[in-house]
């Protein structure tokens, strides 16, 4: 565990306001190592990727021990920090989620995202998801693991870009409850616009995560509004994807 608590610790640092740490996420140990090769300071899944790497689509319809076996080898094949994304955490209550954080931590995760959206366009009340959040931060101690809980909500992700500015309240109401429940970070895919990602920077209590995408400032501006971490999601997937499919596409010509 010691060297699990270093990486742990390490990766927390990586979280500086203006000087983001960028996660360009991977899928398997084959993809892992080949983030790792490019300089990568640590390497993060994405729920979509990993989920249609197996054949599955995203929302926990992957097995949840097929996820876990799926961690182990990436953590196994690189040195450097894993973060993981556990979806909506693969439990409704607090003491379903604290296991699957367990699990992922024994596996080797030094962080991991839960979100507090389910079922299509739905999201959990801010109260029962703190206290999943709570759940997941306290199983994570109990390994002594200083785990970097990455709490994402869904507020924007599920709202057409017109509706961001009025709801840009009830995210940071969320950020300010989730920094109580103990959460390391605060994740708003689907935020693209330079104002409100400001906006939401200066009024969370925690570093701010935002997801790289065509719509998103370049990972230079993202800095000079305070991000503090910049995730790709499904992106390398479905580039890698699409580039496979290509080269595929000329060699049966």
């Amino acid at each position: 565990m010691t060297d699990q608590v270093t990486k742990a610790k390490t990766f927390k640092d990586l979280h500086v306001p203006g000087r983001p740490i960028i996660l360009f996420n991977a899928w398997d140990a084959g993809s892992a190592k080949a983030v790792a090769a490019s300089g990568a300071k640590a390497v993060a899944t994405g729920s979509w990727s990993v989920a249609a790497a197996h054949g599955f689509d995203d929302g926990e319809h992957m097995p949840f021990d097929l996820a876990i076996a799926n961690l182990e080898r990436i953590v196994a094949a690189t040195h450097l920090p894993v973060t993981v994304d556990l979806e909506s955490g693969y439990g409704a209550d607090p003491e379903a989620v604290g296991a699957t954080i367990g699990r992922a931590v024994q596996a080797g995760a030094i962080g991991y995202n839960i979100e507090d959206g389910f079922r299509e366009a739905t999201l959990r009340e801010v109260s029962d998801q703190a206290a999943r959040l709570k759940g997941a931060k306290a199983a994570a101690d109990r390994f002594g693991v200083p785990a970097f809980l990455n709490a994402r909500t869904d507020v924007f992700l599920i709202a057409s870009a017109d509706q961001h500015e009025s709801l840009a309240a009830a995210a940071l109401e969320r950020a300010r409850a989730y920094a109580d429940a103990g959460a390391d970070g605060f994740f708003v895919p689907g935020l693209a616009d330079e104002r409100l990602i400001a906006r939401v920077v200066e009024g969370s209590p925690l570093p701010v995560n935002i997801m790289a995408g065509a719509r998103t400032p370049s990972a230079a501006r993202l800095a000079e509004l305070g991000v503090a971490r910049i995730s790709h999601g499904p992106g390398p997937y479905r580039m890698a994807m699409k580039a496979l499919e290509d080269a595929a596409r000329a060699a049966l010509l």
